[in-house]
């Protein structure tokens, strides 16, 4: 039977509002005005620059490419697997498989304040998604030792906000990157528009980086960077501190 005149394209407006109101949401995640608290830490750059490892502008880009680097050899396969599967059995599941791979103290406490921020964030403000309050009522009740680290729940919320899987891992990059920045800028290691210039510059790294470790699995994880996870493990017996790690 043949469809009323206007209904094709009544349809067509329609999945084309649902899908520009999507990406509204989508690009609200990766928004700095988000209060996920990734702004008060360093990724272990404070800790580098007080034990002299970052000196210099170029030891500063050479530490951001680590940390990059270091980030999606191991918190990627994290996300990537999350997002594959945006359910609360594998989520659950990769957050205790995260806390028993991070050794570090300091970092794991770090991802565990941004992860629980991120999940109550995104559960208030994506009223669109109720799964997303569903899982965290949950696991707020659960009997597991739940530890609400912020790659697991990063790729769980991407994959409920129908991102695909090679964007959400170079938004997770990207997040990482603008953070390490900001730091930079706060330590007065370069200014604001010294800032921009290197993430523009290092953005080009950033992508040849995910191309490298992109779309592994949680077990595929690993550390190319130990040296980074030593240093940042120092942050607490800084004297004076800016940032939480």
């Amino acid at each position: 039977m043949a469809k009323p005149i206007g209904e094709d394209a009544i349809s067509e407006s329609v999945a084309s509002r649902s899908s520009s109101c999507s990406q509204w949401s989508q690009w609200q995640l990766l928004d700095s005005i988000l209060p996920t608290g990734g702004f008060a830490h360093s990724f272990g750059l404070e800790a580098a620059v007080q034990t002299r490892l970052v000196s210099s502008p170029t030891d500063l880009e050479t530490h951001i490419i680590h940390v990059l680097d270091n980030t999606a050899s191991l918190l990627l396969p994290f996300v990537y697997s999350s997002l594959k599967s945006p359910d609360i059995e594998t989520w659950q599941r990769l957050d205790l498989l995260l806390d028993a791979t991070l050794t570090n103290q300091v970092s794991s406490k770090a991802s565990i304040s941004q992860g629980s921020a991120l999940l109550r964030i995104a559960a208030s403000v994506f009223t669109e998604i109720p799964s997303l309050k569903m899982i965290r009522d949950a696991s707020l009740g659960s009997s597991k030792e739940l530890r609400f680290h912020h790659a697991p729940i990063f790729g769980l919320v991407c994959g409920l906000l129908g991102m695909d899987p090679e964007t959400s891992q170079r938004a997770y990059l990207f997040v990482t990157l603008r953070d390490v920045v900001s730091a930079a800028t706060r330590l007065n290691l370069v200014g604001p528009m010294g800032a921009s210039v290197m993430q523009h510059r290092i953005a080009v790294v950033a992508e040849t980086v995910l191309d490298k470790w992109k779309d592994r699995e949680a077990s595929e994880a690993c550390q190319t960077s130990p040296l980074l996870d030593v240093v940042q493990g120092c942050h607490g017996y800084l004297f004076s501190r800016l940032f939480c790690s």
